[in-house]
């Protein structure tokens, strides 16, 4: 239903097309009327799909707080966490979860890594435990946030670009630059898109690409300059073929924040995982000035402020 298509939804689900139809038939046939109705090529739910995946979105509800009630009872020793987060977060998410895992090893994890309207779906229908947004705000998001780590943007380009060793750049010559960024909808993409707003500038887009590998790709084809996570280049930095601009204005400090619904019950485990991972900023803080101190050698550019400082 909230895919409009059979095909998606066995993307999703990582089965074939003709398994979800004739599912879906099977469904209808217990019903005893059609839950969807062919419209062009998407599918439209009729009432009673509506009313079938309501009463469903209710029992999974169910089955997942009896899973937080059963957990308590099990404390420590076992059960299940699932983290869902935003494309950047996968950087470092996966070493908080392999921490804990040392920490708790009879506890099961899986790890969701999408893009952040796709993870607002999830945080709606309750997939996971628990989740990690750059800015937990807008549309849909009634949620309680704990702060984690800093997230600043950088702008980023290739090693031998002309303005490498060029100190406090202008809001003004960067908008000549050809820029390559996230999709609409994107936190980073919104983020830099309202910087250069706020003076009146639009930034000269030449290519729009879905993730944060493909935009480093294209930085080191020479195919312009981009606006980027310090986190997506703690692990290797672009390999060397990537540098640093100094922008006046940058980095821009965004923040990291582990989010679930307000006023939903959290596990222990969730509980457990919520405190582990806040006390786990300073190593995410370290490895960021690490990169920072690489790019800015890389780059030759004037010394500025490292990260942000934690929220008060």
């Amino acid at each position: 239903m909230r895919l409009g298509s059979f095909t998606r939804a066995a993307d999703e689900m990582f089965l074939t097309q003709p398994t979800v139809s004739m599912q879906i038939k099977k469904l209808s046939d217990t019903v005893g009327m059609p839950l969807f109705l062919h419209v062009g090529r998407s599918v439209e739910p009729t009432d009673a799909g509506r009313e079938v995946y309501v009463a469903c979105r209710t029992i999974l509800r169910t089955l997942a707080d009896l899973e937080i009630k059963l957990a308590d009872l099990k404390g420590l020793k076992s059960g299940r966490f699932r983290l869902g987060v935003i494309t950047t977060a996968k950087y470092f998410a996966p070493e908080i979860l392999g921490a804990f895992c040392d920490r708790f090893p009879g506890i099961d994890v899986s790890l969701k890594v999408t893009n952040r309207t796709r993870i607002i779906e999830r945080m709606a229908a309750n997939d996971d435990d628990l989740y990690i947004f750059g800015e937990p705000t807008g549309a849909g998001m009634d949620v309680e946030a704990t702060y984690l780590a800093p997230n600043p943007l950088i702008i980023v380009a290739r090693t031998d670009h002309p303005l490498i060793g060029e100190s406090g750049i202008s809001m003004e010559r960067l908008a000549t630059e050809r820029f390559i960024l996230r999709e609409p909808g994107s936190g980073i993409r919104d983020s830099i898109v309202k910087r250069f707003t706020e003076r009146g500038l639009r930034p000269n887009v030449r290519m729009e690409l879905g993730s944060n590998e493909a935009i480093k790709h294209a930085i080191i084809a020479g195919l312009g300059i981009s606006a980027l996570s310090l986190h997506t280049l703690t692990l290797d930095g672009g390999a060397g073929r990537l540098a640093m601009l100094d922008v006046e204005g940058f980095p821009i400090q965004r923040t990291w924040y582990l989010v679930h619904p307000k006023g939903r019950d959290l596990s222990t485990i969730a509980k457990t995982f919520l405190s582990f991972a806040a006390d786990c900023e300073r190593e995410i803080r370290s490895s960021l000035d690490q990169t920072y101190d690489a790019l800015r050698l890389t780059s030759s550019a004037t010394p500025f402020d490292h990260v942000g400082k934690r929220p008060r």
